[in-house]
């Protein structure tokens, strides 16, 4: 089956068709590095990691950008109120994020450009414009012309009427439409500049993702995605500036995901309702915050509450719980080949996994066939006999999908940790059998501030971890 994305420039499920077979490049918006992010901004990057990681799983070779904006109104402004440099705090945010991402699984991109790195791309495209009637300078200051555009607008469906209409009246404004956007401001006093031929100044927003974007992957993507609230203006103006600056297709699909609420309110920072990542891994497992992202269909919301991530965990522990027994099952069992049914059944889920991703990407009901996975390694394990190929193909099933494309099963071993366990749970049998119980439960107690239950089976003590 092929893949079917939604695009938001048609409105449409569209087959999935890179320009070049086998190559798909793909920019993802970063953060704006001025705060820790909040679970709402996680959930983009959260879940185009895993749209990565099926395309690769489907055999692309995958170009895999996503930004930094390490200089707008916000960080300038936090950094003067923080009495820092603008740098410095956006290299603090910066790896914040990465430690962030990193704790839920997130593999880094190919590249992270950053908007201060690409000043000079910034400006090459903002002359262009400027010689092509799509961009005037003002005092310092240049603004895109978006009435030259004739289809501004297109990927959020609103007509230039309806966008003037809906837009904000600013006092003195020096530009010649309402919806003129800055593609670079005059530096005020005292604030982080670069030298341009329209004096010192720093670039607008949209402007920097039109830069990187090309220099990095070209004139033409095959993926443009982030978070629903940068279709517009942020998108928009891409798209407009772009193709002003190329006269070619800024990008053949544009993915956006649906926003994280609080309660009945989108997160976010200027609402002041947020839940960093960085709060919200000290309280639960990362894998937990990971899974909570990718629960509902990417395009629609999600309500966040601490009670969905708690139930989450138990879900996580019940597959985590399925790869621990059967890696215990594997050192008493003979060698032999995997079952044909097994296989078959294993076969068949892995059909069920990908129809549900090919249909829109779709890990939501991804994720409730790992469960199903779980259900039938359950089921094998309650055999009195089973082989050792048949566990090897439940574990190298679940490696597969549930550990390298949804990222949530942890299936990484700890040698050394597994070792010092069951040296312990030996040396608890053996005090058992000595009837030296006082050693037995100290072994116990041991194990448990190690994070390791211990379970007693009929194939004989299991144990697995918190």
């Amino acid at each position: 089956m092929s893949l079917r994305v939604y695009n938001t420039l048609t409105r449409e499920l569209e087959t999935f068709q890179p320009l070049e077979d086998g190559k798909v490049r793909m920019y993802v918006c970063g953060p704006t590095v001025y705060n820790y992010i909040h679970i709402g901004n996680a959930r983009v990057f959260v879940f185009f990691d895993v749209v990565r990681r099926y395309l690769q799983y489907k055999g692309f070779d995958v170009s895999y950008i996503q930004n930094f904006t390490d200089v707008d109104d916000k960080l300038i402004k936090r950094a003067q109120e923080e009495n820092t440099t603008v740098p410095e705090m956006a290299e603090r945010y910066i790896q914040a994020y990465f430690e962030d991402m990193d704790a839920l699984g997130v593999k880094r991109a190919d590249i992270h450009p950053q908007a201060t790195e690409h000043i000079a791309e910034m400006q090459e495209g903002i002359l262009r414009l400027i010689e092509t009637g799509y961009a005037y300078e003002v005092d310092g200051d240049v603004y895109y012309r978006t009435r030259q555009k004739d289809d501004y607008g297109k990927l959020s469906h609103q007509s230039l009427e309806e966008l003037k209409s809906g837009a904000r009246v600013e006092v003195n404004d020096k530009k010649e439409s309402s919806i003129d956007f800055a593609l670079w401001k005059r530096a005020k006093p005292g604030e982080i500049a670069w030298d341009s031929p329209w004096g010192k100044g720093r670039p607008g927003w949209h402007i920097e993702c039109s830069a990187m974007s090309r220099k990095y992957l070209g004139d033409t993507l095959d993926i443009h995605a982030g978070g629903m609230d940068l279709c517009f203006p942020h998108h928009e103006n891409e798209i407009a500036q772009s193709e002003a600056w190329t006269e070619k297709p800024l990008a053949r699909y544009w993915l956006h995901n649906g926003y994280v609420n609080m309660g009945n309110e989108k997160m976010s920072k200027s609402l002041g309702n947020i839940a960093t990542v960085r709060d919200l891994r000290q309280n639960y497992e990362p894998r937990a915050l990971r899974y909570f992202l990718l629960s509902a269909h990417y395009r629609n919301p999600i309500a966040f509450s601490h009670e969905s991530i708690r139930q989450i965990e138990s879900g996580l522990e019940r597959l985590d719980t399925a790869v621990v027994n059967l890696r215990h099952r594997l050192k008493s069992v003979l060698d032999g080949e995997a079952d044909p049914e097994v296989k078959k059944g294993l076969t068949a889920l892995g059909q069920q996994l990908e129809a549900q991703m090919d249909e829109d990407l779709n890990a939501a009901n991804a994720i409730s066939v790992l469960h199903d996975w779980a259900g039938l390694a359950n089921d094998i394990l309650s055999r009195p006999t089973v082989s050792r190929g048949t566990l090897q193909a439940l574990l190298e099933w679940v490696k597969e999908y549930g550990s390298d494309l949804l990222g949530l099963v942890n299936t990484a071993q700890d040698e050394d940790l597994d070792t010092a366990v069951e040296a312990l749970i030996e040396e608890r049998q053996q005090a058992r059998a000595k009837r030296d119980f006082q050693r037995a439960d100290t072994i116990r107690d041991q194990l448990q501030e190690m994070g390791i239950i211990l379970e007693d089976t009929p194939q004989g003590v299991r144990w697995r971890r918190k």
